[in-house]
């Protein structure tokens, strides 16, 4: 049997497999024919399936199922479930039928991208699940009548959109997304609720210059206002809900030139304008009046503004990058640049980085606070825009000549990344495009590297010798040592404490801050009657230790010692040091040059005051009949003062500026 199809050639075939004798042919021009095998004749015609040449189609085996694709980027599936044999379209997946140009992210949570592409469409890829991504649609001159006469009203499509913004505030009540397209003097807004262009064309009144068009556009915080920039030089405001003209900058032009920029800040203060005359201008957003006027000397390409940090960064044509501070007008940063034109900019979500893209292939980061290129690495073609996900987890970028969005993960989130600046003549590697990697053991090779160029940072025991240094001690074992007498009679049994009854499987542990079971000191105690002189010893280890120290004067070991004593442990170590307690006057001598060590060298600054204020409480009275101990305890006194009288000028001054950036209007 032999059938023609009016449309022109055929382009792909299939037949069903689920016992319907139906085949389907495709046409150069999107339609699907169904042919009937048994009655010879054309079934059914599925027109405008795609908006270029069929591709490919399949049956599915066995399932009423067809999946077609075409040149247009996108894959539908069509079930056949209906009288006639009509199939309707089940699910699809869309994309760019021609290269992005512009990509931004859209919203805070960082799930949705909007690009515009070449092919004058908008849409909005999830990076979550491909499910969640959808389509804007074309710009139409005539709305009405394009949708009357369907996909092939291309002379009724706007240009494509050379770059937008969007806001989530009050994408539910109005339009939050404003576009800017080539050539043209108006500019569209788009409905990211409903997926589709908006109601208004913003266009400037009473424009005087012809051939005049868009060139930057912006939107407010709030999603209220747009700010439109002209080819002629003019700066308009609009209301986004109604889109009426709010007022322009400047008495007739905002600048003498192509405007190459605008932006707002987040509390609708102030309004950034670039121009082709070399100017940065700032201006007051509502009253439209000139605060300031930066010359940079150079020509800028775009700019772009940090609203949470207030950081401008302007692209020159020299192919460097200036950062400005909008609070102060001052020129904060001076970055190098690229080898070529930069294409777009973007900052990470903390303000810290900025990621350009240039036509040398070069994406690069340069990190705000030391002021120094981070990170490079060089690509097999350039990148047209970026953005950053305002989560931090991931780059999206555009290429040239590429349909496709390629995200970038940031491994400073899940792995140990060193950010040391990289040197002047830093060549960068070529780095493959996510998903066109050829080995996965490359990668793994490229991750030992790194973590072996990063170096385990370990703390000294003292930052610098004029800083006091606490300890790492707990509080509970030196904040309470004043007030042992009162833990004691708070915690006093008002009973004896009572054996169980027979409990084999608990196996009894002494008291004491390292866990000690009895069976393990029955078991090191000899059965022997013989008596040991040494248990009737009356100087404990720290006291032999601190006769020690006093000869060779070298504190170290008694203050480890003391150290690891809980509260009650080291209350009665001091309380043995006097002659009443078994001690005598050269080991109370001792222990006040070891706190005198201590506070010398401001090492475990804590650790001395609650010692030597617990050795005061006890002992106070036998000092003050001690000549010896006395002179000893001036010399202290002395270097008490000096360290705490600084550390108090300190904390006032601290306290002072604090209290003043609370109090003083700024």
């Amino acid at each position: 049997m032999t059938f023609q199809q009016d449309w022109g050639p055929i382009t792909a075939i299939s037949f069903r497999t689920d016992g319907h004798p139906i085949m389907a042919a495709g046409s150069p021009i999107g339609h699907i024919g169904l042919w009937d095998l048994e009655e010879k004749k054309l079934m059914s015609q599925m027109r405008e399936a795609h908006s270029t040449a069929i591709a490919g189609l399949t049956f599915v085996h066995g399932e009423p199922l067809l999946i077609t694709n075409a040149a247009d980027n996108a894959i539908r599936v069509w079930i056949f479930d209906g009288p006639g044999g009509q199939g309707r379209l089940l699910r699809f997946r869309l994309g760019h039928s021609a290269p992005p140009t512009f990509v931004r992210y859209h919203g805070q949570d960082g799930k949705h991208i909007l690009s515009a592409g070449q092919d004058g469409a908008i849409h909005s890829f999830s990076t979550i699940h491909d499910r969640y991504s959808k389509s804007l649609g074309h710009g139409s001159i005539n709305k009405a009548k394009a949708k009357k006469v369907g996909l092939r009203c291309t002379y009724l499509r706007l240009p494509p959109v050379v770059c937008f913004a969007s806001e989530t505030a009050r994408q539910n009540d109005w339009d939050g997304i404003i576009a800017c397209h080539q050539r043209k003097s108006y500019c569209t807004t788009w409905n990211f609720v409903r997926s589709t262009m908006g109601a208004h064309k913003l266009k400037p009144p009473n424009l005087k210059t012809k051939g005049t068009y868009a060139t930057a556009v912006d939107i407010t915080s709030c999603g209220n206002f747009v700010v439109i920039g002209l080819s002629a030089g003019n700066v308009d405001v609009y209301n986004i809900q109604s889109g009426i003209h709010r007022g322009s900058y400047g008495e007739d032009t905002a600048h003498d030139g192509p405007i190459r920029g605008v932006a707002v800040d987040g509390l609708n203060q102030m309004t950034v304008t670039a121009g082709d005359d070399k100017l940065i201008k700032f201006w007051k957003f509502k009253s439209k009046q000139l605060m300031h006027t930066v010359d940079i000397e150079v020509t800028p390409t775009c700019i772009l503004l940090c609203r949470e940090s207030g950081m401008l960064s302007v692209a020159l044509e020299d192919f460097s990058i200036k950062v400005l501070d909008i609070e102060t007008y001052k020129l904060v940063r001076r970055f190098p640049g690229h080898n070529g034109k930069i294409n777009d900019m973007t900052y990470s979500p903390d303000g810290r980085w900025l990621l350009t893209a240039s036509m040398d292939c070069t994406v690069k980061v340069w990190d705000f606070p030391s002021g120094c290129l981070i990170d490079c690495f060089l690509l097999d073609t350039p990148v047209v825009s970026l953005t950053m996900s305002p989560t931090g987890d991931y780059l999206a970028t555009a290429h040239v000549d590429d349909l496709s969005l390629y995200l970038w993960s940031n491994k400073s989130l899940f792995s140990m990344v060193s950010l040391r600046p990289l040197p002047s003549n830093y060549e960068p590697v070529v780095v493959m495009l996510p998903g066109a990697a050829e080995e996965e053991e490359e990668e793994i090779v490229e991750v030992e590297e790194v973590s072996e160029d990063m170096m385990e940072y370990e703390s000294p025991e003292q930052l610098g010798e004029r800083l006091v240094t606490l300890s790492l001690l707990p509080e509970s074992r030196w904040k309470n040592l004043l007030n042992l007498d009162v833990i004691k009679r708070r915690n006093k049994p008002k009973e004896p404490p009572k054996l169980p009854k027979s409990a084999p499987f608990f196996i009894p542990t002494l008291p004491g801050l390292v866990p000690r079971f009895v069976t393990e000191v029955e078991d090191e105690s000899t059965q022997s009657k013989v008596v040991n002189l040494g248990v009737l010893e009356r100087k404990s280890v720290f006291c032999v230790q601190l006769e020690e120290s006093l000869k060779h004067e070298n504190y170290d070991v008694p203050l480890k010692t003391i150290k690891e004593m809980g509260p009650s442990s080291i209350e009665v170590e001091i309380r043995s040091l006097a002659p009443d307690g078994g001690g005598s006057v050269e080991l109370m001598q001792s222990f006040l040059k070891m706190i005198g060590r201590m506070l010398e060298t401001k090492l475990d600054f804590e650790l001395a005051q609650a010692y030597l204020a617990l050795f005061l409480k006890i002992h106070l009275k036998f000092i003050s009949s001690e000549p010896t101990l006395l002179e000893e305890f001036s010399t202290l006194s002395t270097s008490l003062d000096e360290t705490w009288l600084h550390m108090q000028k300190l904390f006032n001054q601290s306290l002072c500026v604090l209290t003043y950036m609370k109090s003083a209007l700024l």
